[in-house]
Formats: C-alpha cells, structure tokens, sequence
C-alpha cells in the first residue's frame, strides 16, 4: 500500500498534465470565469463538450487553438460540462442552448452581440481547424492565415471587395506587380488571387458564389490528393473575396 500510494499520485499527476495541456492555446472557461474572461474580448470562439474531450472533432479544434495563438483579439476556450457529480458547467449549457447531442459546439461570441453565433456542431461535416478558421476570418475580420493563401495578397482582396471599380483596377495592378516580386514557388498563388480580381471585374460579385459552387462540387468528385488540396486552397483564397454577410 505504501508502494502503491505515490505511484497513483504521480500517475494522476500526469493525467492532470496531459488534459491540461490537451489542447494548446485553449483557455478552460468555468461557470465562475466565463463572464468575466469573455467580457475582455471583442471575439471569443469557445467549444462546449465533455469534461474529458478525445476523438477527431477535439483534435480539429486543438489544431484551430493553435494556429490562432498570435491572434491578440481572439479568444480560444473551452467548456468542460459535466453531466454527473456537481455537473460542472452545466448551467453554461443550458444558458446558451447548447444540447449534449450536439457536442463538440463551437460558439462565437461577439461583443456588442446578445447571443453568440453557433459555428459548428458534432453534426457538421466539415468539423475542420481550416473550416473553423474560415469562418471566424469571414466572421471577425481577424486576419487567420489559411492554407494556400498570402496575407499581402489577402489585404488587397479586403480592400479589393470593398472598392468601385476604379480603385479595383489600380487594386489589380498592385497585385500584379506583388506578384512579380515572389519567389516562384508562391506565384502559382498570387495568380489565383489576380485570376478572382478580375473575375471578379469583368462578371461582378456573383462570380465569388458561382465559383465557390464549382469547386466544391469538383471536391465531391474523385481526385488525387495534391488535386483536392490545390481545389481546397483556391477555396481559401475565394474566401478572402467573400463579404461576412454571405457566410
């Protein structure tokens, strides 16, 4: 018994460790922080699930954490509920209509807002690190680097999106020109940015929804690997072209 007794403790010890640091860049939110923690952010993106997450859905939002730790205006955090004991953080739940048939949730909170925005749901296919930054991007304006896309290029597509078509030309241009001073292994991509801009141009802002449909319906089909993930980039790079209302 002597033997067994700092054996368990350290063994709990680590346990402790590896849930704490399970997901890094995750900020644990109780029923007694959440307002308070929350308030401080003009954007807090928060998961509700099981006190202990595991599995694919869990992974994909540690991923998100992750990628987003410079981004000084978000907050990345999680609720553990408990449905059992002193049900911790059950109250959160239910304040926020969140379904235990719906875990993992993943909320957005914006200041100035009554109620948060559901982003995703376990029921979602698309329960990515890259979907769920995506949406934030679309929905914040928080600049969050995707796969496949430039952030140079990304701020002249903001700026592009918001401007008359004069401004949109000189936009071109200056595109043009970034691109020429690329190395060349990240051309390939300022073209698809120069390509959208003067689709864009040319046939106006219904070319972002018709494009966004063609390529991913080209992703349902079956293609090699660097094909899917060209298409998935060129899908982040329309993104940047896209208005937050329209997501």
């Amino acid at each position: 018994m002597k033997l067994f007794l700092p054996v368990f403790i350290v063994a709990t010890v680590a346990i402790g460790r590896i849930v704490a640091e399970d997901c890094k860049g995750c900020v644990p939110l109780h029923t007694t922080t959440f307002d308070k923690v929350i308030s401080k952010f003009k954007n807090a993106v928060v998961k509700f699930d099981v006190a202990f997450p595991y599995g694919e859905k869990h992974d994909e939002y540690s991923k998100f954490a992750e990628a987003t730790k410079d981004a000084m205006d978000l907050l990345v955090g999680e609720v553990g509920i408990k449905d059992f004991g002193n049900k911790d953080n059950a109250d959160l739940a239910k304040r926020f209509n969140v379904e235990k048939s719906d875990y993992p949730v993943v909320l957005l909170f914006t200041q100035g807002q009554s109620e948060p925005e559901k982003l995703l749901t376990a029921h979602d296919n698309d329960y990515t690190a890259d979907n769920l930054k995506r949406l934030v991007k679309s929905k914040t304006g928080i600049y969050i680097g995707l796969p496949g896309c430039i952030e140079q290029l990304d701020r002249l597509a903001e700026e592009f999106k918001n401007s008359g078509e004069n401004k949109r030309h000189e936009i071109i241009q200056k595109a043009k020109v970034f691109e020429e001073t690329l190395p060349e292994n990240v051309r390939p991509a300022a073209k698809v940015y120069v390509k959208m801009m003067e689709k864009i141009f040319d046939r106006g802002e219904v070319f972002v929804q018709t494009e966004q449909s063609r390529l991913e319906g080209l992703l349902k089909t079956k293609l090699s690997d660097a094909k899917k993930r060209s298409m998935e980039e060129k899908i982040n790079i329309l993104h940047s072209f896209t208005h937050r209302d329209e997501l």
